[in-house]
């Protein structure tokens, strides 16, 4: 593409700077740099004396740096193991325990409610009907086939009464048939009556007979209806609840009127955790504790469940009371079986530790070094922590910050600090 020169010359002589045009016939030459004048600095130095804002935004960049660095040296180091107390210079000085073996009885604890041992429902088993009177209250105590509450019978009383004429009736009828008859074989052998009149007499009176039977049969179910107008008690017992009221429509099959205790027997009724229902066995001996009373009551384990709600993981227990005014049915009880007694080593809560392995203690061994024993723990007392399997009582436990030592790690025993030191940790020990 061509230029014209022409052109470009005017436009370059209306400027004011001097502008060399380099065509291609003309060789190039470099312009002569000439020096500012005196008084006059160059731009950018001019820029960066009078404005340290760029000082301030490359020191903030390198504090920044340094910070960060700094976070990731912490972070990277908090990650690292603890070390142990062998690691950091010295063996540990431990304080150990020989527990020795105690004479501890174990024991398993529940909740639940007195109850009647034979709670008897008691209803109306006969025709529905209105009560006319009642004659006991709860909390009395009651015979076998006394009358507890009594339902209008006039109208069974008026058809036993039809009936029991009905009776005298069929049994009159009945005799005089069985006369007929009898005289009738009498005259058999002169031939006074015919075999055919005879026999007619024989069925008449069968028929009188079999009459007699039928209106006693109505009359005795008759009679036992009008016995069921009489609500009674089938045992001896004690009225837990009585629903029934004068002028109430008792029908068949419906709410129990009554409820009796039997025999006055009361037990307790709970419930316990699977793993304690392995332990406790039919006959153990039990103490029951009521709400509000210090008195304890004692009883023996009468049943257990035969199965485990698979949703709460208990199963049932029943311990047999004697019978006492106190044990009301339904009140609130606590009860603790004696499952197991036998010497065991008790060691004190700080020396047994536990893991996602279970529970452990740290023995130290005749090496001098840290040892990891497994232990199975079956219960609490005021003095430690029951041991069941996992230790003899003759080994030296540690008994405090176990946590902080390693299996395996060499250690130092503080000696005792007194006479009764064998089964206490040396003070300022670790």
């Amino acid at each position: 593409m061509g230029t014209n020169p022409e052109q470009v010359k005017k436009a370059t002589e209306s400027q004011d700077e001097h502008v060399t045009w380099i065509g291609r016939d003309r060789p190039f030459e470099r312009a002569p740099v000439t020096e500012p004048p005196p008084g006059l600095t160059p731009p950018a130095l001019s820029f960066t004396r009078s404005s340290p804002r760029w000082l301030w935004t490359i020191g903030g960049i390198v504090a920044l740096a340094l910070i960060a660095v700094i976070a990731w040296r912490l972070m990277a180091g908090g990650t690292r193991p603890h070390d142990s107390l062998a690691d950091r210079g010295g063996i540990p000085l431990v304080s150990v325990i020989v527990p020795g073996q105690q004479a501890v009885t174990s024991s398993v604890s529940f909740t639940g409610a007195i109850a009647a041992r034979y709670d008897m429902p008691i209803a109306n088993e006969g025709d529905t009907g209105r009560i006319v009177a009642v004659y006991v209250e709860a909390g009395d105590p009651v015979k076998r086939g006394q009358v507890l509450a009594r339902i209008d019978d006039s109208v069974i009383v008026q058809q036993v009464n039809r009936l029991e004429a009905s009776l005298e009736q069929a049994r009159a009828q009945a005799a005089l048939s069985a006369a007929e008859y009898r005289r009738a074989q009498g005259v058999e052998a002169a031939g006074a009556l015919s075999a055919e009149d005879i026999e007619k007499r024989r069925a008449t009176a069968v028929t009188d007979a079999a009459n007699v039977k039928v209106v006693a049969a109505q009359l005795a179910e008759a009679q036992a209806r009008l016995a069921r107008t009489r609500i009674t008690a089938p045992v001896d017992g004690i009225v837990l609840t009585r629903k029934a009221e004068v002028g109430q429509i008792a029908n068949p099959g419906g709410d129990a009127l009554f409820r009796v205790e039997s025999g006055g027997e009361v037990e307790m009724r709970g419930q316990i955790a699977e793993q304690d229902l392995a332990q406790v066995k039919v006959g153990q001996a039990a103490t029951v504790y009521l709400t509000g009373l210090a008195r304890p009551f004692t009883g023996r384990v009468r049943l257990l469940g035969a199965i485990i709600d698979p949703a709460t993981r208990l199963g049932d227990i029943r311990i047999t009371l004697q019978p006492d005014p106190a044990l009301r049915p339904g009140a609130f009880a606590r009860a603790v079986v004696t499952v197991d007694k036998a010497q065991r080593p008790v060691l004190p809560q700080t020396a047994v530790m536990a893991d996602a392995n279970g529970s452990y203690v740290l023995v130290v061994n005749s090496g001098s070094r840290v040892e990891r024993r497994a232990v199975r723990v079956s219960g609490t007392t005021e003095t430690g922590v029951i041991v069941a399997e996992g230790l003899t009582g003759n080994e030296r436990v540690v008994a405090t910050a176990g946590g902080f030592l390693r299996d395996g790690e060499p250690v130092k025993v503080a000696p005792p600090a007194g006479p009764a030191a064998g089964n206490q940790p040396a003070p300022g020990a670790t």
